[in-house]
């Protein structure tokens, strides 16, 4: 018995529509990860791109639990020193609500080049509305 290995060429990209309206955080984002790997798929292989595209709409309305509204911090650095930067969970909410979703899917992707283009096809937007309806995304069920 032979072992599937799935090809580039013969990969079918589905697009799905994610509503996350009143969805946790971390688990709206490691099942978006897992649908950007293709491990949602039989046919997934760890070498090679099985995923799907992924649109997300309100985002700007992701729910944390307990206190993490207020204590969360992101941190980002200048590369030069002294030139560490905080901003809280609201101001980000506030200023960039979809980079939230954004660094959370991130941080749950593989850090190598197959990881990269995985996450090239995720589309986050902050409202209800998404310019990728000739694409015909399918509305896919957060567990």
């Amino acid at each position: 018995m032979k072992s599937y290995m799935a090809r580039p060429q013969s990969v079918e990209r589905n697009w799905h529509l994610v509503d996350a309206e009143g969805k946790t955080l971390g688990r709206l984002a490691s099942e978006i990860a897992r649908v950007l790997r293709g491990k949602n798929k039989p046919q997934y292989t760890p070498h090679v791109d099985t995923g799907d595209f992924v649109v997300v709409v309100n985002a700007e309305r992701v729910v944390v639990t307990g206190r993490k509204a207020e204590q969360k911090v992101y941190w980002r650095h200048s590369g030069r020193p002294g030139g560490l930067k905080e901003t809280s969970y609201e101001v980000m909410m506030e200023r960039k609500p979809t980079e939230i979703l954004r660094k959370a899917v991130w941080g749950m992707m593989p850090k190598t080049r197959l990881g990269r283009a995985q996450f090239k096809k995720l589309k986050i937007y902050a409202g209800s509305e998404h310019p990728h309806q000739a694409q015909n995304p399918q509305p896919y069920e957060v567990r």
